[in-house]
């Protein structure tokens, strides 16, 4: 499973990247691996908040459905639109095209004291 170094994990196998004052959130390589073929990503709309380890939306496989966790608080600033006619993506491109949101955090220095690093997030997968 790839696992980036430079991204923040959580439990429920979400990732963030910070870039600048806003945060990318996807799912894991290991997340989608999972899943199957994902068919279809629910997301917030632009404008609303979301609130860290709170569902944010849904995204659903050929195998199951599943909500997807944020992984810091704040307010959504941007999804990716190419989902709705590519869920596809999910699978192909988990840390780059697949992304969902970005958000701009309203608590990151306090909140990413919540979330796991590479190494962490790599030992929760093996465990299983």
């Amino acid at each position: 499973m790839n696992v980036p170094a430079d991204l923040l994990y959580t439990d429920e196998h979400e990732w963030v990247r910070l870039e600048g004052d806003v945060a990318v959130v996807g799912i894991t390589d290991y997340a989608q691996h999972e899943l199957g073929d994902v068919v279809y990503v629910e997301l917030p709309e632009v404008g609303s908040t979301v609130e860290q380890g709170k569902p944010f939306g849904v995204v659903e496989s050929v195998k199951a459905a599943s909500d997807l966790y944020a992984p810091v608080s704040g307010e959504v600033v941007e999804v990716n639109t190419a989902l709705e006619d590519a869920p596809e993506l999910v699978n192909d491109d988990p840390y780059g095209e697949g992304w969902m949101i970005k958000v701009r955090p309203s608590n990151w220095e306090a909140e990413k004291a919540n979330l796991l690093d590479a190494e962490a997030y790599r030992r929760l997968i093996e465990e299983g």
